[in-house]
């Protein structure tokens, strides 16, 4: 249902000031993150000065990038307490411009292209953007993705490529025939797929994988057991690690290889659902055991 509790002028109206407060808040955590220098750890090696205002400022879509896709940041900083809480209030602004936009697409749905168009002249950065040739179009998933916060300090960080995952999504028998039949249905391989098809039950439902490109993963191990008892957790990583260190001391990092692995390296599980081979090879299509 459109979101009615306030107009979408106001709404509008928010996000401007809201993406006004990101961009001062990003400045002030990347300025004083350049005065105090805190202990910093690059994925990549020595990155250049001004590093960390580029990756929060990286809100663009290049020119034939996939709209899906984001550029990562991978790094940690040990930050004191007032660096801490500049990052925290970067996130701050990020979530509620990832609220707005979603209460402006219930709203109205084209009013959300109308935004996207708006927020860039508002971005101090927005003329280099034009003179280096890329379009000023805003990367929705870049713009409000969340720095990674440790919620307490840790004592090691354990990097590592996570390169099994993928999405699932079930499909009905006739939905694969549907989408079977787009295809050449001509080529043998099709008609071979169809026949087997046209073999299992109507009601029977089939996955459809995709897998997902590798990402990072940080195992954070905690100084102290926090107070639901747990001593280490897992995060994603696509943005710099914050982690509280009062004196800004890095803690103990062990890297990742440079390039994630070719061939899976985690085991598969025992109550894996899926069979082993595709049943539709051509749609990545599945059936469950």
């Amino acid at each position: 249902m459109p979101d009615t509790s306030r107009p979408l002028y106001r709404l509008l109206h928010e996000l401007d000031d809201t993406f006004d407060q990101l961009m001062a808040r990003i400045d002030r955590a990347a300025t004083l993150y350049e005065t105090t220098a805190p202990g910093t750890w690059h994925f990549e090696g020595i990155s250049p000065s001004g590093w960390l205002r580029a990756a929060l400022l990286d809100m663009w879509h290049q020119q034939h990038q996939d709209g899906r896709e984001t550029r990562n940041y991978i790094a940690l900083i040990a930050a004191n307490d007032e660096l801490m809480a500049a990052f925290k209030e970067v996130n701050s602004a990020k979530a509620t411009i990832s609220e707005l936009l979603q209460r402006i697409k219930q709203s109205d749905s084209s009013a959300l292209s109308d935004a996207k168009q708006r927020l860039p002249q508002r971005h101090p950065d927005v003329g280099n953007v034009l003179r280096q040739g890329g379009l000023a179009r805003l990367h929705l998933k870049q713009c409000w993705r969340q720095l990674p916060i440790a919620e307490a300090p840790v004592s090691r960080v354990r990097f590592a490529w996570y390169s099994s995952g993928r999405s699932i999504k079930r499909l009905s028998v006739q939905q694969a025939e549907q989408k079977l039949m787009q295809l050449d249905t001509d080529a043998p391989h099709i008609r071979i797929q169809l026949r087997k098809l046209a073999g299992i039950p109507s009601s029977e439902p089939l996955a459809q994988v995709q897998s997902q490109a590798p990402l990072m993963r940080a195992n954070l191990f905690f100084t102290e057991p926090l107070e639901d008892g747990h001593t280490r957790r897992a995060l994603n990583i696509a943005m710099p690690l914050i982690v509280p260190a009062h004196e800004e001391r890095l803690p103990h990092i062990k890297a990742p290889p440079l390039t994630p692995p070719t061939e899976r390296t985690r085991a598969k599980r025992r109550d894996e659902k899926l069979e082993s081979d595709a049943f539709l090879p051509s749609l990545r299509v599945y059936r469950y055991r």
